[in-house]
């Protein structure tokens, strides 16, 4: 099983789309968190690092084989659960970020959010650094077009995304920062690749799933233990909403 951190439910459907069509059998469950990202935006990622770690220990109890976070504001304190949770925790726009630096020296990333622009540069710096190249990247905010994404006019929002892709000159490729972009590239005009991160994100989630359950199979049965904690993830396709901690007394 593949648990998804989210920050938006927006993203549910796309990755289910997903799944049907490249990994029909593969079993999700969604956890959206919306007010991470609302937390983030005001004080950085690190200020909810250890939620995000909460989060993807709770999937794990919960039999998570690998977990995925779609949100690249909080990629990063993701990754950095891996080790403690025992299982793959990857963010989803890592493989893009490599496709990108494979593809050219000039990159040029595009975000509806602040947020999400110093992640993603510093993203694709690290994924140059591994595969030995040099890059230039330049991030690039969207005006006006996450207030649209806030306002439910998601097709205003991804109009606004596509035009500003067409406009970017001097690149050998834009990537597209967060998920819930992907489909603007599908409007896009201009003959500069356009990248996006929900399927070649998945894919690798679904790798990385596929691989500990294969590993788990070849180590025989583990000792049973005792069950209990949170059961929201339990079940084939829930979907589990989390709000943000009451205050005392409320």
């Amino acid at each position: 099983m593949l648990a998804l951190l989210h920050t938006s439910p927006v993203h549910v459907p796309v990755f289910d789309a997903l799944r049907d069509e490249d990994h029909p059998g593969l079993v999700l469950r969604h956890s959206v968190a919306e007010h991470l990202l609302t937390r983030a935006r005001a004080g950085g990622p690190g200020a909810v690092a250890d939620d995000v770690r909460a989060r993807v220990l709770e999937a794990v109890a919960d039999g998570a084989r690998a977990v995925l976070c779609t949100c690249s504001t909080l990629g990063a304190v993701a990754e950095a659960c891996a080790e403690e949770a025992g299982v793959p925790v990857l963010r989803v726009d890592r493989p893009m970020a490599a496709a990108a630096v494979a593809t050219g020296p000039r990159v040029v990333v595009l975000a509806a959010l602040e947020s999400t622009l110093a992640p993603t540069e510093a993203l694709v710096e690290e994924e140059a650094r591994r595969a030995g190249r040099r890059v230039t990247v330049r991030a690039l905010l969207v005006e006006d077009a996450w207030d649209r994404f806030l306002a439910g006019d998601t097709a205003a929002y991804v109009r606004r995304v596509a035009s500003a892709a067409d406009a970017v000159t001097g690149a050998d490729v834009v990537l597209l920062a967060q998920a819930s972009m992907a489909p603007a590239g599908r409007l896009t005009a201009t003959r500069t690749p356009v990248l996006s991160s929900p399927r070649p994100g998945l894919a690798a989630g679904a790798e990385a799933a596929n691989a500990a359950a294969g590993n788990a199979v070849a180590a025989g049965p583990a000792p049973s233990r005792a069950t209990g904690g949170s059961p929201g993830m339990a079940g084939r396709a829930g979907v589990r909403h989390l709000a943000p901690p009451r205050p005392a007394g409320e």
